[in-house]
């Protein structure tokens, strides 16, 4: 697992950006806050031009000199990092502004454009982080409604719409990803052991399998009973994916029918071309519409040239990735 890196200083930060792997601060947070540390957070509020992070790019800095998330490419974290120190000790925040036409020459980003980014100090860290931990938990997006002035910020449900209000800015949490894999071949392994690297949290299911599911896999779910017992004790939201990688017919349709008539982000299936019509024909006479069975990903996969297990899970992962649901606005 990724963490924290701790820089006391500007020109004592890492050789290597690994605070730049940490994209879901809210583990980082829940630490921070039990161990008494107090904290700001650096939002990226606005963009001019280009930018390698897209508006709403967090990085969480600790009293202390630890940094986790990353709001450029590597361009101003640095000087972020110290502006942050000092909003810590004043309780002030601030509003940094880097790029072309910045007043600040000594920090330029190398894509050329120009990005403003919002530092305030969370005054209360033990109860900002168990809130956006009780949103994750209960699976429901979440949005910090950022006050630019004075740093306040209030929470409320995450609003697909909302009307731009001058001077707020609304950054949205959303739950973490699932990837419900069935399955007992190597591809399944190797797809549970990549999925959290990725961002995913993982559920198996292994029909009449062992007792645990194998080793360096960590699961939200396991589960060995039979398909249809088993599938109807796992909710399946519309921050899911559903894969079956059986190689059998039979209980790949059972999945495949409660996966298309659930909200689950992507649902797909291992198999050969070959069998893409006949699988078709028995979902159509089960009742699976034309707009459901097009969200059918089969083969499974964005086609890279995979052969073995851990590239067609890397294929699988990159699927994934590509719709996967994001945040739809930043801006409040």
């Amino acid at each position: 697992m990724t963490t924290a890196v701790q820089c006391t200083t500007a020109t004592q930060w890492p050789d290597w950006p690994t605070y730049g792997l940490v994209d879901d601060l809210r583990p980082t947070l829940s630490r921070w806050a039990q161990r008494g540390d107090t904290a700001a957070i650096a939002t990226l509020v606005s963009i001019f031009g280009s930018s390698p992070r897209p508006l709403g790019s967090e990085m969480a800095i600790a009293a202390n000199g630890d940094v986790a998330g990353y709001v450029s490419g590597g361009c101003v974290e640095g000087a972020v990092a110290a502006e942050a120190r000092q909003v810590i000790e004043t309780g002030q925040p601030v509003t940094l502004d880097y790029g072309a036409g910045s007043p600040v020459l000594d920090v330029q980003l190398t894509c050329g454009g120009r990005i403003g980014i919002f530092v305030r100090p969370i005054t209360d860290l033990s109860a900002y982080a168990a809130r956006l931990q009780r949103a994750c938990d209960a699976r429901q997006a979440l949005d910090v409604v950022i006050d630019l002035e004075t740093g306040q910020h209030q929470f409320a449900a995450a609003a697909a719409q909302s009307a731009r209000q001058k001077g707020l800015f609304r950054k949205t949490y959303m739950p973490l990803p699932r990837l419900l894999v069935i399955g007992s071949d190597p591809i399944t392994v190797a797809l549970a052991r990549l999925a959290p690297q990725f961002g995913f949290e993982v559920g198996l299911l292994r029909p009449y399998g062992p007792s645990a599911p194998p080793d360096g896999v960590s699961t939200f779910h396991y589960d060995t009973r039979p398909i249809v017992r088993a599938l109807a004790d796992v909710p399946i939201d519309a921050h899911t994916a559903v894969y079956t990688l059986t190689h059998n017919i039979e209980d790949d349709q059972e999945v495949l029918l409660r996966a298309l008539r659930s909200p689950a982000f992507a649902v797909g299936v291992l198999g050969s071309r070959t069998k893409i019509k006949e699988r078709s024909h028995l979902l159509a006479a089960a009742g699976i519409d034309d707009n459901d069975m097009a969200r059918l990903n089969t083969p499974a996969g964005i086609d890279i040239g995979a052969r073995n297990p851990t590239e067609i899970a890397l294929s699988i992962l990159a699927e994934l990735v590509s719709k996967r649901p994001r945040a739809i606005r930043a801006a409040a």
